[in-house]
């Protein structure tokens, strides 16, 4: 019997939730554990994160267009009789949207979420169905993550993909640091060049071994500080798709 509920708490309904919304819905758990501090930058686990945030950009960007567009279509056409049926179309299709989020954040992040309940309408027919659509809870819950999980993403990607790229420019200047001065006119790195109110000019590249180590050892460390911060990050999508896209 136990095996019996496990395989239908992981079927999913065609209304876009699981199949089972009685007295024991399945409950969001952990599929994997997250690495610990000095092998998180090594790990499977952390670079699925990354994955996840790269791509969540796009996927929000096609969300936040969806839902808006068809929010302010529905709500401007809502006195005709073509409004309420882009309404309840709307959040039928953010359902569905949830549903594929669902699947990234347990794909990518780990956590496997438990799909809303599906839609029971009460009356019969077309009607019937729009009226359901219109007061489905979650389905509007899925249009409000699509709208405000969109600035996250954009947010969420600019910060792991800069913090990434310069803890691993820096990291590995050693094995390049010879690029400056043999094809370039610089000595190294040039980390500033500005010239001062006494036109001075204030020059100062990277270069010497232990200036080279230094500037190496400080990319390290923001390596293993981005594996956090990108943890850190995604923690948040977590939270967000438990209160908006669970059950």
């Amino acid at each position: 019997m136990s095996s019996s509920r496990s395989m239908l708490d992981q079927e999913w309904d065609v209304h876009g939730g699981y199949g089972d919304d009685g007295p024991h819905t399945a409950r969001a758990r952990r599929t994997e554990r997250p690495p610990a501090f000095w092998r998180a930058p090594f790990s499977a686990h952390y670079y699925r994160e990354i994955g996840y945030v790269l791509t969540g950009l796009p996927v929000a960007i096609a969300g936040f267009t969806v839902a808006i567009t068809l929010f302010c279509f529905g709500l401007s056409t809502v006195v005709t009789v073509l409004g309420l049926p882009v309404l309840a179309g709307l959040t039928n299709i953010a359902r569905g949207l949830g549903r594929a989020e669902r699947a990234r954040v347990r794909g990518m992040l780990g956590l496997d979420v438990p799909g809303p309940a599906p839609v029971r309408p009460v009356r019969p027919g077309n009607w019937g169905g729009i009226t359901a659509r219109l007061a489905d809870a979650a389905g509007w819950k899925a249009v409000l993550y699509q709208v405000v999980m969109f600035p996250w993403a954009v947010f969420s990607f600019a910060v792991t993909l800069t913090f990434l790229l310069l803890g691993w420019v820096m990291a590995l200047y050693p094995l390049y640091q010879w690029v400056f001065p043999t094809y370039t006119p610089w000595r190294g790195y040039q980390l500033f060049d500005f010239t001062d109110s006494h036109h001075v000019r204030h020059v100062h590249y990277v270069e010497g071994p232990w200036q080279i180590a230094a500037f190496s050892m400080v990319g390290v460390l923001l390596v293993f500080l981005t594996a956090r911060l990108v943890r850190g990050l995604t923690n948040v999508n977590r939270v967000a798709a438990l209160g908006l896209l669970g059950r």
